[in-house]
């Protein structure tokens, strides 16, 4: 088996978890974790696809604003209630810390080694990221600039709804 086989299975099977898990959770805050889980999973396999403007917009635009909207339009809408007594994870948390060091030296282990060297770098693919940034700033310039004005205006409306709401 190829690590290409081997990645896209872990894909997989963490792209049906993640979708099975956002489908059975009643927890919406839950349910949004496990939609930032498959939205990324999406956009990993975007990135074996060597499509990695479609991998980078899938992470940005889907799996960070859209969730991060989700999450705050569940705070804003569904407020918790306080929280009272001794925390129940309080071991667990502690146990949080030495697994965490352990994964950070991990990470620095492999990423010091030479595994993610990976093949020389290929020459520019046509419709790759470059090409499509040149386009974006180039010929389609004005509807760029028009759509990120949009985008602002709609989060400062977001804005103002909420703080009317909150005061």
């Amino acid at each position: 088996m190829t690590p290409a086989i081997v990645t896209f299975w872990i894909l997989a099977v963490l792209a049906v978890g993640s979708a099975v898990g956002l489908v059975l959770r009643r927890n919406p805050i839950h349910g949004a974790l496990f939609l930032v889980v498959h939205l990324a999973t999406l956009g990993a396999f975007f990135l074996q696809m060597r499509a990695e403007f479609l991998a980078a917009a899938q992470v940005i635009v889907y799996a960070g604003a859209i969730a991060v909207l989700f999450v705050f339009a569940i705070m804003v809408l569904i407020p918790g209630k306080e929280e009272t007594g001794l925390d129940p994870l309080r071991a667990q948390r502690w146990l949080a810390v030495p697994v965490g060091g352990l994964l950070l030296i991990v990470l620095a282990v492999m990423l010091r080694s030479g595994l993610f060297r990976g093949a020389p770098a290929a020459r520019t693919v046509p419709g790759g990221v470059a090409a499509i940034g040149q386009e974006l700033f180039t010929a389609y310039l004005y509807p760029f600039e028009v759509t990120s004005v949009l985008l602002l205006a709609a989060l400062v409306g977001v804005i103002a709804l909420t703080k009317r709401r909150t005061a």
